[in-house]
């Protein structure tokens, strides 16, 4: 079991309910999902390009991407309907929890000048997007093979039915927010 759901198990589930006052123990919000988005606009002109984007996507997930392709065409940027435009994956279960982990206590420490992630970039159901600029903060990728730095969204997906919830739940997981935002 990964060690931050066993963490979830043990301590955090009870005190996210005396903090947010629920009387269930089911109605405690815990992750459902995180899906990691990867998109790369010059794969319009050049399919060659989504290969080593997928290859980073799995070594950091450790899960094989989909690629994404463009739902409609669009001429002003070159994209046909069908086009193979970027990769996701989404991760549930222990391996959400294992990537949440390795993502606050290995990635995020390792951002230039960081001061901590914005608590504005919930969506108003408790889901929490955060953007990272390259590749790079994940041990798992080698800087002699990366010829491109590209950037990724991860959103976060949780039951919680607000804010709030969310950000005590990431808080307790040890997201670190940044003060007085």
């Amino acid at each position: 079991m990964a060690r931050l759901k066993e963490k979830y198990n043990k301590e955090i589930r009870q005190a996210l309910q005396k903090e947010l006052g629920l009387d269930n123990a089911m109605a405690v919000p815990r992750l459902e999902k995180i899906v990691i988005n990867m998109g790369l606009g010059e794969a319009t002109q050049n399919t060659k390009l989504l290969d080593p984007l997928v290859a980073d996507l799995a070594s950091i997930t450790g899960q094989k991407p989909v690629t994404t392709k463009a739902k409609k065409s669009i001429a002003a940027f070159k994209v046909r309907a069908g086009m193979s435009i970027g990769a996701m994956v989404t991760l549930r279960s222990d391996k959400a929890y294992e990537f949440l982990d390795r993502l606050i206590a290995t990635a995020l420490p390792r951002v230039r000048d960081f001061r901590g992630v914005s608590t504005k970039s919930f969506d108003g159901r408790g889901n929490f997007t955060l953007g990272l600029k390259d590749q790079l903060l994940f041990p798992e990728i080698d800087y002699s093979k990366v010829e491109k730095l590209k950037g990724m969204n991860i959103t976060i997906v949780t039951t919680a039915k607000d804010d709030n919830s969310a950000r005590a739940l990431l808080r307790a997981f040890g997201m670190p927010f940044r003060q007085g935002a």
